[in-house]
């Protein structure tokens, strides 16, 4: 009888371990909107587009890097990106204009491309077996929520006691501090034999020629406009709507006595709901339709999100929805990876997926960018809370056409 592949291998646990140190320190950036542009005076779209260029660049390189470590190797790519990420991070602590913070969240856009999804799920999704590879993906994608847990309220507990400056240095050097692990990463086999034999540009025209590639790719837009808002902008948000919180209540007897607290609590709360949801979708996606789990989870986003804005705001409603939208969060991430996959095979699955994160990381800036240039005109954010919700409601809807099959054309093993 043949023995099962394990599930947890080094290459899973090493992926996870940079996709936590990656995720820990993008999503804490939406703590420093308020702190930021009070010590220099700046309006909010003026870091809102720091952000927003961030994801705009993760975008641009996230194909840039799923290239580069299919040609040069994953973890020579990985290092190269931490490299980066740590350089972007030290300039921004010293950075003193908002065109330097811009300037400089090019490199930072850079270095999360070369330690985040793009090269980790490619790389995992190669060393994983048949059976295991929806889950594994899946465990990664939940491991980004795992920096998002403790993020965003360990960069405002830091900002207690020191200024922001020096997280951004603590920062660099903790993303430095994840290539020790390296070593344990071992190369796996690309692909097959028959995979080996076309080239990427075989690949790429015959992906670039399929309908279902277009919808994959339009569909992921929604994904990223309405992650890089709410991370970017939820916390001021949450500090300046938000009903006060009750003294002595449940949350202020945990310590969350502010709403500047709160708003930080809600992003950990959406990491923590995350790892349940993404984990869930991993499962389902090697039983059930991913193109339809993946119209799904845009539909309840979409629902979720309209109510959020119609009702009150209170801490109630903030909570609820941050559970809400954390089991939603980053589910279609292995099911989107796991698509590309199944569809166009593992060879090019890096660069393959890199295209189509381009589209999200579009979505990623428009989210960050229109958040504060809308403060900054209307005095709020329910415009951009209600695109948000047009948009879900078209991924939901792009998925369904999508062939759910081995491209025909492609060679097999």
């Amino acid at each position: 009888m043949q023995s099962r592949a394990p599930l947890f291998t080094p290459v899973l646990i090493v992926g996870c371990v940079i996709i936590v140190a990656s995720f820990a320190i993008r999503s804490a950036f939406g703590v420093f909107q308020i702190p930021i542009a009070e010590e220099f005076g700046w309006l909010r779209a003026e870091f809102s587009l720091a952000i927003a260029i961030q994801n705009l660049a993760w975008g641009v390189g996230q194909p840039l890097f799923g290239a580069l470590a299919e040609k040069i190797g994953d973890r020579k790519a990985i290092v190269l990106g931490a490299l980066i990420y740590a350089l972007g991070l030290v300039l921004s602590a010293y950075s003193v204009t908002p065109i330097e913070h811009q300037l400089y969240a090019w490199l930072v856009g850079f270095g999360i491309a070369g330690t985040g999804f793009g090269v980790i799920l490619a790389v995992v999704g190669r060393a994983a077996s048949d059976e295991n590879r929806s889950m594994s993906l899946a465990i990664v994608s939940a491991a980004g929520s795992g920096g998002q847990i403790f993020g965003p309220p360990v960069a405002q507990w830091m900002l207690g006691f020191m200024p922001w400056q020096s997280i951004f240095l603590f920062f660099a050097l903790s993303i430095l501090l994840v290539l020790l692990l390296l070593p344990m990463m071992r190369a796996p086999k690309l692909a097959s034999r028959t995979e080996l034999e076309e080239s990427m540009g075989e690949i790429l025209i015959k992906a670039f020629r399929d309908p279902s590639y277009t919808f994959i790719f339009l569909g992921f837009f929604s994904c990223g406009y309405q992650l890089a808002f709410i991370t970017a902008h939820f916390p001021a948000f949450v500090e300046e709507l938000c009903g006060p919180i009750a003294p002595g209540g449940m949350l202020d007897s945990m310590g969350v006595s502010t709403t500047s607290a709160l708003g930080a609590v809600a992003l950990s709360l959406i990491g923590v709901a995350n790892i349940g949801g993404t984990l869930l979708a991993g499962w389902l996606g090697k039983h059930y339709s991913k193109k339809y789990l993946l119209a799904g989870i845009y539909l309840g986003r979409t629902v979720a999100s309209a109510l959020f804005i119609m009702m009150p705001i209170t801490p109630t409603s903030v909570i609820l929805f941050a559970i809400v939208m954390g089991s939603l969060w980053l589910a279609t991430i292995p099911l989107t990876s796991g698509l590309i996959a199944h569809i166009y095979g593992l060879r090019y699955m890096g660069t393959l997926y890199g295209i189509i994160f381009f589209s999200h990381q579009l979505g990623s800036f428009m989210g960050a960018w229109l958040g504060g240039r809308m403060y900054d005109v209307y005095g709020d954010y329910t415009l951009v809370w209600w695109i948000g919700v047009g948009v879900g409601a078209f991924s939901a809807i792009i998925h369904l056409p999508i062939r759910e099959r081995r491209l025909e054309g492609l060679r097999t093993a």
